[in-house]
Formats: structure tokens, sequence, C-alpha cells
């Protein structure tokens, strides 16, 4: 269901849209992203484990990972699956995002899996154990935006930005036009 914005002609896309966008075609490209950034990384530090330099390895990962989405969103407003998706992000007065807010929206957005992280931390959870926590505490984030008036996520909301939906272009006006 997509909600109109009274001040806007784009409305909040679903959240089914949003999750399939996050879910499928996001992460194979942050899967990218990640793959070739260890790559980086195990060849300037000559890293022959993921161990090896652990916490330099994930200080490095977060910081290329965040530059990823805030060079997009900052950019056009939208990465490449929410091109694919006609999914944006704007600020709250729908003007292109701040970079503050886009770093703060993307600190905010690791609450769909920090909580789940800390839960299987705190109880010595292994293997599939861990999926356990990490899928409630996604599921529950997952489910800020059936509470919050215009269908927003709750880091959108606390970073005051919001993911609009883009109109489908019309190949066939372009073409009557050429």
């Amino acid at each position: 269901m997509t909600q109109l914005h009274p001040a806007t002609p784009y409305p909040t896309p679903s959240l089914k849209r949003r999750l399939v966008c996050m879910m499928i075609y996001e992460a194979a490209l942050v899967f990218g992203v990640i793959f070739f950034a260890s790559f980086i990384f195990d060849v300037s530090t000559q890293s022959k484990s993921a161990l090896t330099l652990r916490l330099a390895r994930e200080a490095f990962l977060f910081f290329v990972i965040g530059s990823y989405f805030v060079f997009f969103w900052r950019r056009g407003g939208q990465t490449l699956a929410m091109q694919t998706w006609r999914i944006k992000l704007v600020n709250d007065d729908f003007s292109t995002v701040p970079l503050v807010k886009a770093i703060v929206r993307y600190c905010l957005a690791w609450m769909w899996f920090l909580p789940g992280f800390i839960v299987a931390y705190q109880l010595n959870l292994k293997n599939a154990q861990l999926a356990i926590p990490i899928i409630i505490g996604f599921c529950a984030w997952a489910a800020t935006a059936l509470f919050i008036k215009d269908g927003q996520f709750l880091h959108d909301k606390l970073a005051k930005t919001r993911l609009i939906e883009l109109p489908k272009f019309d190949k066939r006006s372009e073409q009557d036009q050429i």
C-alpha cells in the first residue's frame, strides 16, 4: 500500500517494495562492495585469515559500506538498487539529503541488525542459533513502518529523511518527442 504525503505528489513506497529492494538488490550490491573491499584490505595488510586484524577489518568495512551509501544518497538520493525500484531518499523538505543527515541515517540504519547482534553476543549464540535474534530484530525494525503515520522506517523518522516512490518512466512519450 503506497501512502501519499500531503506535501508531495510522490507516495511512500510500500513496505514490501522497500524490503525487496533492500533484501535482494541492495544485499547483492553490498556483497560485491564487501568482497572487493575485503580483497583490498587483505592485499594491503597481507592478511591470510579473516581473523587477522579483525577489528581493523570490521572498521574498514563499516567505513567502506557507509561511503557507498552516503555517496549515492548525496549524489542523487538513490543507490543502484533504489534506481531499479524507483525509490529515492530525500530530506524531510524533499530536498537533497545533506552529508551529515546521510551519515546519521547510515548509522541509524544499523539498528536493523545491531540489537540482534547484541542479544546473540550476550547469549553466546553460535551458528544457526545466531540467526534467530537477528531475524527477530530485523522484523521488529521493519514493523516500525507500520506504526509511523506516513509509513517511513524509524531510522528515516529519526534522521528526518524519507523514502519516496518515483513515477514510472514512459519510454513512448520520450520517443514521440524525438
